[in-house]
């Protein structure tokens, strides 16, 4: 395909039908993205289609297109699977916009919420379900539900599904449902684990890969400050002071979560907190306290790094470093999303160098190391052999090209 101007592309000429081009252009959706341009014609033929792009790239219309114009056409129904109760709320608020129109119903499966309203949903015979694997399996094995007559199966973000153990309970589900389905696989990382269970239950899929498989968002700078763990709080505050815009804070643990978001309010932050301890009508206050401006900084563990779909984050700091290096891309893919700028700071310890080498080895790219002038920086005390940016630094700092080119990397989040 020729490459075209953004003011030439738009959703015509890939195979979707007029009424719902017209909702799509009802919705202001007017030009697809790069991963919607590709999956969308593969998946209205009814072909399999493992789908890799960044996160905030649009996935969720590249599959949910296809399958309510197949729906509308035809008997069935959808089933969407995804990891975290945020992204199947958020997944079924893209669809319904879309799926109302042909009159159908979508019921989300999720746990943290009353078994017996979701009954009474699955009861009025939804032609869409959006569901995490742990709660649909206790449908299943209830007998509350039926998935005999899916005919369209997704299977979102599916290396975090699998990183998060999910895999039993996916099986489980795949067992029961016909062979004779068209399945659409979306992620942003092609792990072998994902390649094995598109190799499983995919016939003859045809992969569209919008980014290598790790590239870190296009449209997000990044930067590390390297300060003992005592500082952390002080480099959190001072950075704070430079950016107006809302946050996504990551932690690693729930505990670390809760604290941190009492020391953002003891600042006079207005912080909520996004984590498995909260209840579900907790997370959904955050959430939305958030998208309001209710909260200018949300402090989530992983459990969020791809629940949240809010376009206008300016900033995600990673306030520890992820347990797992694929989870670096998928926290700061939450800013920058649809197009937009957006950065990410990272604060790593002096003794993690080698977990952002690790991190550095994923993306292909070598982030530039800052330093604070209200805040001592220091060096790693082994790995990357980052040298700090110039004392007195104030973000975004920068290594010599030189040294991109000496060890293979190509930079990232370089300004003028």
């Amino acid at each position: 395909m020729n490459k075209m101007d953004k003011s030439e592309r738009s959703f015509y000429g890939l195979g979707i039908a007029p009424g719902l081009l017209d909702i799509l252009e009802s919705f202001k959706f007017t030009v697809p993205t790069p991963i919607q341009e590709k999956a969308i014609p593969i998946a209205i033929g009814g072909k399999d289609v493992i789908g890799v792009a960044q996160t905030g790239t649009g996935k969720t219309l590249a599959f949910g297109i296809p399958m309510i114009q197949r729906l509308a056409q035809g008997r069935g129904r959808g089933l969407v699977l995804v990891p975290t109760r945020e992204l199947a709320i958020q997944v079924n608020e893209s669809l319904v916009k879309l799926a109302h129109a042909f009159k159908i119903k979508t019921a989300v499966v999720i746990g943290g919420e009353s078994m017996f309203n979701q009954v009474k949903r699955l009861r009025e015979n939804p032609r869409i379900i959006i569901a995490t694997p742990g709660r649909l399996n206790d449908h299943l094995r209830q007998r509350q539900v039926k998935l005999n007559d899916v005919s369209i199966l997704v299977l979102d973000e599916a290396d975090r599904m699998l990183d998060m153990g999910f895999l039993p309970q996916i099986e489980s589900i795949l067992k029961v449902i016909p062979r004779e389905r068209q399945t659409m696989l979306f992620s942003a990382t092609m792990q072998p684990s994902v390649l094995k269970i598109a190799s499983s239950h995919m016939k003859l899929p045809v992969r569209t890969e919008i980014a290598p498989s790790g590239t870190a968002a296009e449209h997000v700078t990044q930067e590390i400050f390297v300060v003992k763990k005592d500082l952390k709080g002080k480099l959190l505050g001072q950075l704070l002071k430079q950016y107006t815009g809302s946050i996504l804070l990551f932690v690693r643990t729930k505990r670390s979560a809760g604290r941190v978001a009492k020391l953002l309010r003891s600042m006079g932050h207005a912080a909520a907190e996004i984590h498995a301890d909260r209840s579900q009508a907790q997370r959904k206050e955050a959430l939305r306290g958030f998208k309001t401006g209710q909260y200018r900084i949300l402090v989530a563990t992983d459990l969020a790094a791809r629940g949240i779909d809010v376009l206008a984050i300016e900033l995600v700091i990673n306030f520890d470093l992820p347990d797992d290096t694929g989870n670096y891309v998928h926290r700061i893919g939450r800013t920058g999303r649809a197009g937009k700028k957006g950065h990410a700071i990272t604060l790593a310890t002096p003794d993690q160098g080698r977990d952002v080498k690790d991190i550095e080895k994923f993306i292909r790219a070598v982030i530039p190391v800052s330093e604070h002038p209200e805040v001592p920086g220091e060096r790693f005390h082994h790995g990357p052999g980052h040298k700090p940016a110039a004392k007195g630094a104030k973000g975004r700092g920068f290594h010599h090209p030189q040294q991109f080119r000496r060890r293979g990397f190509k930079p990232v989040g370089f300004q003028n």
